[in-house]
């Protein structure tokens, strides 16, 4: 959207092109993600990451300014809440899907180094009488937090 002084109802009309392509973008990460190929939703992360902040500028704006929307037409009022409503939709989506995503991950780190300290062979003692020794040391480090 450009910040030059426009009809309300071309504003409108931009920040409803805005939030359908944003919309559309997170759509396929969120494909992506329930695909179990999240290297797929890389490829449009730099678009995706510009047009977030974009919509935020535009949303902050639009929120100062509410005679921007309110000057619109009706019609294209209402297509702004349905784009909206649709993006907040997808955005739900998205967060479930990162959310599995991050459980999986998680599982896998766990699991791995699970496996790691259970293959490492226990140490060995010094001397006539000695007996091996457990080490639970690992060179994995979880964050629990994280």
């Amino acid at each position: 959207m450009s910040q030059t002084t426009s009809a309300p109802s071309e504003q409108v009309e931009q920040l409803i092109a805005l939030t359908e392509r944003l919309t559309g973008l997170i759509a396929q990460e969120c494909q992506a993600f329930e695909a179990r190929r999240p290297q797929d939703a890389a490829a449009q992360l730099e678009e995706t990451s510009k047009l977030a902040n974009l919509y935020r500028h535009e949303s902050i704006r639009a929120r100062r300014d509410a005679k921007i929307i309110a000057d619109a037409p009706l019609e294209q009022r209402l297509r702004l809440i349905r784009a909206t409503e649709g993006f907040d939709a997808v955005l739900a989506r998205h967060g479930r899907a990162l959310e599995a995503a991050k459980t999986v991950t998680e599982g896998l780190v766990k699991a791995i180094a699970e496996e790691v300290a259970s293959q490492r062979a226990s140490g060995a003692g010094y001397g006539p009488g000695a007996e091996p020794t457990t080490a639970d040391a690992t060179a994995i480090t979880l964050n629990k937090r994280a």
